[in-house]
């Protein structure tokens, strides 16, 4: 998305209109999710992707067609049948919906692009809230904003003063790891809010095998990598050249230096108890919402009294994640790496752990589906 914004902000310098196409919701098996973003410049090229495809063909069109008649905004919807999946090349059978958004004047859109294309930056968290679906009353109406700063500063309004409040509430939470969700508001209205932050950042507390196997895994999944250990051999650049800084030192001297904020995941892995209890200690009192710490549960347990001992409230406690890591029976450094990302990915994307495999009632219904076909072919023969 970050792409979008930067197109956004040079066209709109040079005052060119542009059309912002966002996929505002989604159900099924769909080839993007919510969030992903196309930007129609005025000569027809784009940047940003919507998924592909005639979908995305059919958006890009009607976007075009919007700038050259000055149309408002739209909101559509796409059923990924089993034909135009097809078409496609795709498996889908979806359906996706798309708020398609003109921006004809540079003041409209341009302050919202480059603030967060600042808080992209490090530069503060900040939410978009657009209307997708307008009010019985017409108060909001599609296209109204609602621009929400993380020291709770406004621009716009969605046209209805309980939900400017429900927005600003809800972009409290999706603010901290940039995270977006859809909206329908007891007036009949729907909105669809965007939060933008930081790059995801990943601080681990040890350089031992695990952060080792830990790193390579992270930088492909877009996070900012900060290792620390107070040994020469075990916090350098050829151990970790993924690693954006390296910091000698303890945790509880090292962390301090480092920008974490809530968007920031601490795994602490250090060499002993003695060095782990400290090292949680120092991450447990940052701002960061993930602390997780490798070992077993009576290493934990030790840790966890002694943490309580040293002051740190029961509610942070309870916050920490240790042991840490899912369930995938992990013994190699490699294995326990990928059981640690995996949960780490979880947290910031909302996800729950469970496993993805068919419901047994979709068996049913395939097995029923497969045997009323041969008994169809059988009575036809």
């Amino acid at each position: 998305m970050k792409e979008v914004f930067h197109e956004a902000i040079l066209r709109l310098k040079q005052e060119e209109p542009v059309v912002i196409a966002t996929v505002v919701k989604t159900k099924g098996s769909t080839p993007q999710k919510p969030g992903a973003k196309l930007l129609v410049r005025q000569d027809g090229s784009g940047a940003g992707t919507l998924g592909g495809g005639c979908v995305e063909g059919d958006i890009w069109y009607a976007a075009k067609q919007m700038m050259d008649s000055g149309d408002s905004p739209d909101y559509r919807e796409y059923e990924l049948n089993e034909d135009l999946a097809a078409d496609d090349g795709l498996v889908c059978g979806g359906t996706m919906y798309f708020l398609i958004d003109p921006v004809y004047e540079a003041s409209q859109y341009l302050p919202f692009a480059q603030e967060i294309d600042s808080a992209y930056e490090g530069n503060g968290s900040v939410a978009l809230a657009s209307i997708v679906k307008s009010s019985s009353d017409g108060r909001s109406k599609i296209g109204d904003k609602l621009f929400i700063r993380e020291d709770g500063s406004t621009e716009g309004t969605l046209g209805n003063d309980q939900m400017d409040v429900d927005a600003i509430s809800k972009a409290n939470y999706l603010m901290i790891h940039g995270n977006n969700e859809y909206v329908i508001f007891e007036n009949g209205a729907e909105y669809f809010i965007e939060a933008y932050t930081t790059p995801p950042q990943l601080v681990i507390c040890g350089g031992g095998h695990v952060s080792k196997a830990i790193s390579a895994l992270a930088k492909p999944l877009g996070f900012r990598l900060f290792i620390t250990d107070d040994r020469n051999e075990f916090a350098n650049a050829e151990r970790f050249p993924e690693a954006d800084l390296i910091i000698q030192d303890t945790p509880e001297n090292a962390l301090p230096q480092l920008p974490i904020n809530p968007n920031t995941f601490i795994v602490v892995a250090t060499r002993g108890h003695r060095y782990d209890n400290t090292a949680l200690l120092a991450a447990a009192n940052t701002s960061a919402k993930y602390v997780g710490l490798m070992g077993s549960k009576r290493k934990t347990i030790l840790i966890y009294e002694d943490l309580l001992l040293e002051g740190l409230s029961v509610e942070r406690l309870k916050e920490i994640r240790s042991p840490i890591g899912l369930d995938i029976r992990a013994r190699t450094p490699e294995e326990i790496a990928m059981s640690i990302m995996s949960e780490v990915l979880m947290f910031r994307l909302g996800g729950t752990g469970a496993p993805m495999k068919l419901e047994d009632k979709l068996m049913a219904k395939i097995i029923k589906k497969v045997q009323i076909s041969k008994e169809k072919s059988v009575f036809t023969a």
